[in-house]
């Protein structure tokens, strides 16, 4: 406890976030969301340079995305409700919070399972290859959940047992201010140190930029391709994961006294390792990773279908509709020139000579 640790004792311990939520005209503004949606958006920007880098159209990682993140989120809590059942659907436990992902909850394995799900749609759509496609927006994934961890930080969970190690992590007590009761995520701190702990967050997103510039330096230095890039990148992760699980106290589900997370990190390692060595189809070309004609939006349903059919006379009949209704519209408003000239006249004249020509060599 906090009482054992004093927090002047040490001046190096990380002070916790007072709060993590903000009301703003009645609306819970959160740090937890904007970090998830901050690492979204550096995850399809660098990904999509990456992909233009390659030889892939502008906006494809984007349009792909559409179909990725609803998934990736799905995935995610539906893998973090699963390990954690107890918390929503156990004794004291409230079901209507298992859909509450603001909250907190997310489990990366589900995420990127499902996430590939909806990544694979979106390529067989759009008619890319998936391996490809992966390689590029890897090591972008891998800076959103650094950036991610961030959103631990401020709702004070996912952290390490307790320590005495100078850059322990300082735990507030924080209260609702409506209700008065306690509430570790939601509320205000009082500023009372409630424990001092390992900042596991903290080691976690140190681990995944680290593994960031490892992706970097293996993509530029080697050229790999087919997915293996990605593999790397599921592997670095896994094994960083399975050493912070061990730090770890905090509630989650066990199996034979070793918490889940343990397993599915060993697990998830070994399969990516051994896709890294068995799968050594080279790096695809430029031509490979460009889709052959103009691709729709991804709302644009009837388009997708023949899209994916492969009927490019169809998309671009779908696609240029809207284009060639505004033109027809823009043409039918535009103002006619009344000091233009009539071809018309041009034409009579031009025929009047034409005769005269005619009469003077018949003379």
């Amino acid at each position: 406890m906090a009482e054992s640790v004093p927090a002047t004792n040490v001046l190096a311990y990380i002070p916790s976030p007072p709060r993590g939520v903000w009301d703003i005209a009645g609306f819970p503004l959160r740090a937890y969301a904007l970090c998830i949606i901050l690492g979204i958006i550096a995850a399809i920007w660098w990904g999509e340079k990456r992909w233009q880098e390659r030889g892939g159209q502008s906006g494809m990682v984007l349009d792909v995305a559409m179909f990725a993140v609803p998934f990736g989120l799905i995935g995610g809590r539906l893998y973090h409700v699963a390990t954690d059942w107890e918390k929503y659907f156990g004794p004291g436990g409230n079901p209507g919070d298992w859909w509450k992902i603001w909250q907190g909850g997310l489990g990366i394995w589900g995420a990127v399972l499902l996430g590939a799900v909806g990544a694979w749609i979106g390529c067989r759509i759009y008619r890319i290859p998936l391996p490809a496609f992966g390689d590029a927006i890897a090591p972008g994934i891998l800076l959103a959940q650094a950036i991610g961890r961030l959103g631990n930080y401020f709702n004070q969970e996912l952290y390490g047992r307790e320590t005495t190690l100078p850059w322990g992590l300082e735990i507030y007590t924080r209260f609702d201010q409506k209700t008065g009761l306690p509430s570790p995520m939601n509320g205000v701190s009082t500023g009372v140190v409630e424990k001092i702990v390992q900042p596991t967050f903290l080691y976690e997103m140190v681990w995944n930029l680290l593994g960031v510039a490892v992706l970097i330096y293996v993509d530029r230095k080697f050229k790999i391709g087919h997915g293996r890039l990605f593999a790397l990148y599921v592997a670095i992760y896994c094994f960083g994961r399975f050493f912070v699980e061990l730090l770890r106290d905090d509630e989650a589900t066990h199996i034979a006294g070793i918490r889940i997370n343990s397993f599915t990190s060993a697990i998830v390692f070994l399969l990516a390792i051994a896709y890294f060595l068995f799968a050594t189809r080279g790096r695809e070309t430029a031509e490979q990773v460009r889709a052959g004609v103009e691709r729709p939006w991804p709302w644009q349903f009837a388009a997708l279908r023949a899209y994916g059919a492969g009927k490019p006379e169809a998309v671009a009949a779908t696609v240029d509709s809207g284009a060639e209704t505004e033109q027809t519209d823009t043409a039918k408003d535009e103002p006619k020139d009344e000091d233009a000239e009539d071809p018309g006249d041009d034409a009579v004249e031009l025929t009047k000579s034409d005769s005269g020509d005619a009469d003077a060599k018949k003379s």
